[in-house]
């Protein structure tokens, strides 16, 4: 059985939200109104969240992407009464929108703010309703909704390879992001397998998951310079 996750370079990274558009378009995220985004009630299932580092006169910016992290040990779902968001043994957090009574536990236990409450019925302007993806279902309101890695994309690429009579490869299922990823600063694969190129990255010196000492053990593992290391764990 695979374990899927995800490793970030955050030194090839260049804030360009190509990832984020990709992730908008590929699982239909409404988009929000301005008067939503003065609320705070904007969805976006990752998050290019910039770091200033340095003084004036020469600052650095730098950023980091931030998407649903799968924790090994999430604490959402310890707290949802009603078992609508679970851990695949593929360890996958996934969401039953169908099961959500809205009562955003969830995202109250999420450290890394990764969860979205939908507070209204989701609306596209006209011209964007024929790019809605079919495989991807429309959140209704009064849920709340996350990054699956693209989940449904790895049911097609299930279906294909046994179709095929053949074995899962990690080029077989790969989330928008990651493909969209001009840069080349995201790798996917199966974390299980010692010769993917994700767990071989992991095994980089540069490696370091965000509030690892909360014991969540996220599956989304980051590559920066030493001395960006501390900055992020505190």
């Amino acid at each position: 059985m695979p374990k899927w996750g995800m490793v970030i370079d955050l030194d090839k990274c260049t804030g360009c939200q190509a990832c984020v558009v990709a992730c908008k378009t590929e699982n239909n995220i409404p988009f929000s109104t301005p008067e939503q985004a003065e609320m705070g009630r904007t969805i976006s299932w990752i998050e290019i969240i910039p770091i200033m580092e340095g003084e004036y006169p020469r600052p650095k910016l730098r950023y980091l992407p931030r998407p649903c992290l799968q924790c090994d040990h999430p604490p959402c779902i310890k707290v949802c009464p009603v078992y609508a968001t679970y851990r695949n043994p593929e360890g996958l957090v996934g969401q039953v929108y169908s099961r959500c009574i809205g009562c955003r536990y969830c995202t109250a236990a999420c450290p890394y703010t990764a969860k979205y409450f939908n507070w209204s019925a989701p609306t596209w302007a006209k011209e964007f309703e024929p790019c809605l993806n079919p495989d991807v279902s429309k959140r209704p309101k009064g849920v709340v909704e996350k990054c699956t890695f693209c989940h449904h994309r790895l049911q097609k690429a299930k279906e294909k390879v046994k179709a095929e009579g053949r074995e899962l490869k990690d080029e077989d299922y790969v989330p928008a992001c990651v493909q969209t990823c001009p840069a080349g600063a995201m790798y996917f694969g199966d974390l299980d397998n010692p010769n993917s190129k994700v767990t071989q990255q992991t095994k980089s010196p540069r490696a370091f998951r965000l509030l690892e000492e909360l014991g969540t053990e996220p599956k989304v593992i980051y590559l920066t310079e030493g001395e960006w290391h501390g900055a992020y764990r505190k």
